[in-house]
């Protein structure tokens, strides 16, 4: 082909190219680069056009030729770095995109494309080093703003975050994905009218946003409006079924409704399981046939920090035998303070996995050669059970974290008690049950815990009841059963406590129904989170008697106000999340506390709050009681974990035994 025929194709090919008539461009630069096959132009822009059609092979063939023909190409470089990423080759990438910034320094596509590939690496910070770098070459970059925020925010906190994905909005206030991310964050920042005005912004741009809906929904969770919150993860998982986040928030809010029959939570649960282990594909993982020796066990959690499940956690750890017990602790969290710090002495190993991909946090506990993987979140939020689905361990089992099954029929076994799940409550669970102590629980108090106060009513103050448990919990059936016993004891008051009612616009919605449920506002206190653990527990001299949620008991909530000597009324129901108030008060000997219906529940706490002299009696003795109890037999526990688990890789060897 002659020079000037040549050119004028390939501007008639670009001409093509640009106007979006990609597959009549692409003809044409197959014929061009058919008759001048070292031409550089014709084979770096079909490696370009492949690269907009997501034809990633192709692409990558096609730029890998461009490159041989012009090594001093710094966007042909980048482009195959960003066709290698999308191939899952993110070595080869990296090298690629380190070739074109040699080229060009200050190359800010670059830049941010050698971030993706770090970040696919397991190396996030190196790749949020690389994404500081492309804003840094273009301010005005957006995306690289809004993808910097996403890795500072799994890395070091939406605190961090925020900034940038402000930033992108700004400086792109047509970019949905970036008003997601920033209503993301303000969710975490505790603004959540800012946040829902974030994604209702985000979703008037592209209703097809489906973290959209999912963040909205988070929002609309910690506003208390559970429903809604339900209905908008509903359409997260309609136009995504594959959002495993989503599906995994739906299903702990479905636990605060109390219309929610058993049968319907399980196939919500099993939906989960075959959503999940439908897209990954599991490996066999042997475990070795000597049920005597030490074994390897992880635990996995995004919270061991200053949170309810680690100070459950923290006295079995301090407590299992290391002669038995190998100790791996994957803490996956920005997060580190001192709880962290504490667990991390109590434990073996200790990896911080905050920010890392699914495929590295896979490659490491792989390294890491388990014998048992235990997760502690369940469906709560940050959790990973979609890798329990690979089978990362021999033996996988759940704990602590949620009141109910994972879904997956990857993990084996859950760690419950048999007040909890008594017989029956197996066949409503994916995982073998294992009632492996008189309670599920270990409690630890903190250290700096004041002493009992007397109880407002022995102190000419009128009976006092209330609740500590997070306001989502609060059904309006238990409202209206909370109202039949203020008018069972006349002068009675209710105090709530929870994340959120001091804000102004919740605790008007709470106040509004209170009246709804025929309690007179201006008998109820409304309190928001204390600034520490020590304050917190000392608001329980506030409360005569503590009232258990339904159908979410209370956990934490209910060691705490045991232990300030404060009684709990609970009722017991048919499920887990209904059961662990039983559990927690028969193991401190007051199971006379435990109610079989409203009835009985309003009856007992109307009659706890009738006795002054017995309240003050009771205030005085619950502490020793609670510390006389399994529930703080922190070595027994401890011992009873691990033989579970140890017994867990006995019946593991024992069923592949029987397999084979």
């Amino acid at each position: 082909m002659k020079p000037a025929h040549l050119a004028k194709s390939l501007s008639e090919a670009l001409a093509l190219h640009q106007a979006g008539r990609l597959d009549e461009a692409a003809a044409l630069y197959a014929r061009i680069r058919a008759v001048a096959p070292k031409n550089f132009d014709a084979a770096h822009l079909a490696g370009t056009l492949a690269l907009q059609q997501e034809r990633f092979g192709a692409a990558a063939a096609t730029l890998t030729e461009a490159r041989r023909l012009e090594p001093r190409s710094a966007v042909c470089a980048m482009r195959l770095g960003v066709a290698l990423c999308a191939l899952g080759r993110p070595g080869k990438a990296e090298g690629e995109l380190r070739a074109a910034l040699v080229l060009d320094p200050a190359f800010p596509e670059a830049w941010f494309h050698l971030g993706r590939a770090l970040e696919q690496l397991g190396r996030t910070g190196e790749a949020v080093v690389a994404a500081e770098r492309a804003v840094a070459a273009r301010p005005g970059y957006a995306e690289a703003h809004d993808y910097l925020g996403g890795l500072l925010a799994a890395s070091r906190g939406h605190a961090d975050a925020e900034p940038h994905f402000r930033i992108a909005t700004e400086l792109q206030p047509d970019f949905a994905r970036g008003w997601c991310n920033l209503g993301i964050s303000l969710v975490y920042a505790g603004r959540l009218t800012e946040a829902i005005s974030s994604f209702d912004r985000a979703l008037a741009l592209d209703p097809r946003l489906h973290h959209a809906w999912a963040g909205r929904g988070l929002a609309l969770e910690r506003c208390h409006r559970i429903r809604e919150a339900v209905e908008d993860y509903g359409r997260a998982l309609a136009g995504d079924p594959g959002n495993h986040q989503a599906r995994s928030a739906r299903l702990l809010a479905l636990h605060y409704l109390g219309d929610v029959s058993r049968e319907a939570l399980l196939r919500e649960h099993l939906a989960f399981g075959e959503a999940a282990e439908a897209d990954e594909a599991p490996r066999e993982v042997g475990l070795q046939p000597d049920p005597d020796r030490r074994i390897r066990v992880g635990f996995l959690s995004p919270n061991f920090r200053n949170h309810s499940v680690a100070r459950f956690f923290e006295p079995l750890l301090s407590n299992l035998d290391a002669a038995r017990i190998e100790v791996f602790l994957y803490h996956d969290h920005p997060v580190v303070d001192d709880e962290s710090e504490r667990l991390r002495r109590a434990a073996a190993h200790w990896r911080h996995v905050a920010g890392r991909s699914h495929a590295a946090l896979e490659s490491l506990v792989r390294a890491d050669k388990l014998d048992v993987l235990v997760d502690l979140a369940g469906h709560t939020e940050l959790n990973r059970l979609p890798l329990f689905a690979r089978r990362l361990a021999p033996v996988q089992a759940t704990y602590l974290g949620y009141p109910d099954t994972t879904g997956l029929r990857s993990i084996d076994y859950r760690l419950v008690d048999a007040i909890t799940d008594p017989a029956g409550a197996d066949e409503f669970c994916t995982e073998k049950l294992v009632r492996f102590a008189p309670t599920a629980w270990c409690y630890a108090p903190p250290e700096d815990a004041p002493p009992p106060a007397p109880p407002p009513s022995a102190r000419g103050g009128p009976v006092t009841f209330g609740s500590f448990n997070n306001y989502a919990k609060i059904t309006d059936e238990t409202l209206r059963a909370w109202g039949r016993l203020l008018a069972a004891v006349p002068g009675s008051r209710l105090v709530l406590k929870s994340f959120g009612l001091g804000a102004p616009a919740l605790r008007a919605a709470a106040r509004a129904r209170l009246a709804e449920a025929g309690i007179d506002p201006d008998r109820a206190e409304l309190l928001d989170h204390a600034a520490s653990a020590s304050a917190h527990l000392a608001a329980y001299a506030r409360l005569d008697v503590a009232l258990d949620t339904f159908p979410y008991h209370g956990t934490t909530t209910t060691c705490e106000a045991l232990w300030m000597g404060v009684p709990v009324v609970t009722l017991a129901g048919d499920r887990h999340s209904s059961r662990v108030g039983m559990s927690l008060l028969a193991a401190a000997g007051r199971s006379e506390w435990i109610a079989s219906d409203w009835d009985e529940y309003v009856c007992i706490a109307a009659g706890l709050g009738a006795g002054a002299g017995r309240l003050a009696a009771v205030r005085t003795s619950l502490r020793e009681e609670m510390r006389r109890s399994v529930l703080m037999d922190h070595e027994g526990q401890a011992g009873r974990l691990a033989a579970a688990l140890e017994d867990m890789c006995r019946m593991r060897i024992a069923a592949a035994h029987c397999e084979a």
